[in-house]
């Protein structure tokens, strides 16, 4: 018995002995906790953060650009951001201590949301409308590569900057004919706006000319370099939160429920489930594991981005993403 007691109480002493050596990660979203944001909560509810040794935080965000500045400035050390949106701000701040190390969206959501009954169902039908665009949207920062794409005049198009709150219930309302946005996120927004689903156009950019990356897991650079471990171990634990969710959207949801309450479930099942179908579990994904990039593909992407902005220092991709702390691909497999 006495045996027995000094081996639980050895035990407890060793539990607590790896939880007080949990390092705490903060980690920055981009938007709200809805339903894309799911696996890495999975990733805390599911213990893999903590096989990792590592205490996650989870902060929403404002917006695609939103953790940039964050994660550049030591605030985080890690986030989820545009890099497009990187790309621009690295060119814009020189030296400045960020880079992707993950590819989430393989295809970006980028996309301009309009409704038929308005005359918005393909790229030209633009011309002659208004759009709505919130100006720190991701999708609108490309906007200018995608209207080169598809020959737009864009002198024909008026653009009406909107709030994020306002962006859908303006196009539900017909104040404008098509938003800018997150193809998951504008459409279920509509939807629940009571706007008929056979009356959303959704126009995917990816699938009208554009070659670009979409959003992935970004750190600070000189955190990573003195904490390599740590970045492999958390993005490690990320590829196993979106196994997981893959796998079971609406045991997912109920881990994004804890956090929070006031969602609809049903809905944000539907917004994982558009964003694995259409943006993460894509072919190069299925069968090169969940992260990498093909850096023929981000040359066209850089070339697409030098046609509507312009570009301070040349472009050097080797400074907007590396596969450094990637773990081994069997780790990133989503299936």
């Amino acid at each position: 018995m006495i045996k027995q007691t000094f081996a639980a109480l050895a035990a407890t002493v060793a539990l607590s002995g790896a939880a007080l050596a949990e390092t705490a990660v903060p980690f920055a979203l981009d938007w709200k906790f809805e339903g894309p944001a799911a696996p890495y909560f999975v990733a805390i509810d599911d213990g893999y953060f903590g096989e990792q040794d590592l205490s996650v935080e989870i902060s929403a965000g404002q917006g695609s650009l939103d953790a940039i500045p964050k994660v550049a400035t030591g605030a985080f050390p890690v986030g989820f951001a545009d890099i497009n949106s990187l790309i621009k701000f690295l060119d814009q701040n020189p030296g400045a201590p960020v880079t992707a190390v993950m590819m989430i969206y393989d295809k970006p959501p980028f996309a301009v949301v309009g409704r038929k009954s308005l005359g918005v169902e393909a790229p030209k039908d633009l011309e002659g409308k208004v759009l709505g665009a919130p100006p720190p949207d991701g999708a609108w920062a490309q906007f200018p590569a995608f209207a080169s794409a598809n020959d737009l005049d864009m002198s024909k198009i008026t653009v009406e900057p909107v709030g994020f709150p306002t962006r859908e219930p303006m196009l539900a309302e017909g104040n404008v004919a098509a938003i800018t946005g997150f193809s998951f996120s504008s459409y279920l927004n509509l939807v629940r706006l009571g706007v008929p689903e056979d009356d959303i156009s959704t126009i995917l950019m990816a699938d009208h000319g554009l070659q670009l990356y979409g959003n992935a897991i970004i750190v600070n650079t000189d955190y990573a370099a003195e904490n390599p471990e740590i970045i492999t171990g958390f993005l490690t634990a990320i590829a196993a939160g979106w196994k997981d969710a893959i796998a079971d959207p609406a045991g997912a949801i109920e881990s994004l429920m804890t956090r929070n309450p006031a969602a609809d479930a049903d809905l944000e099942q539907r917004r994982l489930q558009l964003s694995i179908d259409a943006n993460v579990l894509t072919d190069y994904a299925e069968t090169n594991g969940m992260g990498g990039i093909d850096p023929a593909r981000l040359d066209v992407a850089l070339e697409q981005l030098a046609e509507t902005y312009e570009f301070q220092n040349a472009p050097d991709a080797s400074l907007y993403f590396t596969d450094a702390y990637l773990p081994d691909a069997a780790a990133r497999m989503l299936k």
